[in-house]
């Protein structure tokens, strides 16, 4: 944790701060802190995460998690972006814990990371872990390094998708999903 503080020291001299002023002294520590607590998806195994929550059922119909609040660090530019993810999932036999699902987002967003690899990540753990007749994830995200440097576009938000098996193939099931996420009913809950 010492040479992070020192590499946050070391970038609040090179824009021109004091580090020693008063209300710096103990900012390398705070974001070092940060940043160890932000990225701790790291050291967490996604398999190990919903492995113990796993049930054998008689259930084949979509079950859909809406609206699963994230916070991410993008990879570029080490600034927030943020949103919502929305999965679903159709069991072959198996059905996981609802809260393992926003926890696996979680995992995937404490990394850093682009919104497409983590879409894809949460997508291919599920299909993996579960083994279902398909999945669908969509990730909606807002990007600070979009809204307050570069273009500047503060009302962009990105949209990015993995459908996998039924979800990709079947596009009635594809249709279902789409609808539910977007489903007046999950947006004003």
């Amino acid at each position: 944790m010492k040479s992070m503080e020192s590499a946050v020291k070391t970038i609040i001299e090179e824009i021109g701060e004091d580090p020693e002023r008063q209300g710096l002294q103990q900012t390398p520590f705070r974001v070092a802190k940060m940043y160890r607590e932000v990225t701790k998806g790291y050291h967490q195994d996604p398999l190990k995460l919903i492995n113990g929550a796993i049930f054998d059922v008689k259930y084949d119909e979509m079950v859909v998690v809406a609206n699963i609040e994230y916070y991410s660090l993008c990879e570029h530019h080490l600034l927030p972006f943020f949103g919502v993810a929305h999965v679903g999932y159709i069991p072959n036999g198996k059905v996981v814990g609802l809260s393992k699902i926003p926890r696996l987002v979680d995992m995937f967003a404490n990394r850093l990371q682009i919104q497409e690899v983590m879409t894809q990540q949460i997508a291919d753990t599920l299909n993996q872990a579960l083994k279902p007749d398909g999945v669908g994830v969509v990730v909606e995200g807002k990007h600070i390094c979009t809204m307050m440097r570069g273009v500047q576009k503060d009302q962009a938000k990105m949209i990015t998708s993995a459908m996998l098996g039924s979800f990709r193939d079947d596009e009635k099931t594809r249709a279902e999903f789409l609808s539910l996420i977007r489903s007046k009913r999950v947006n004003e809950f």
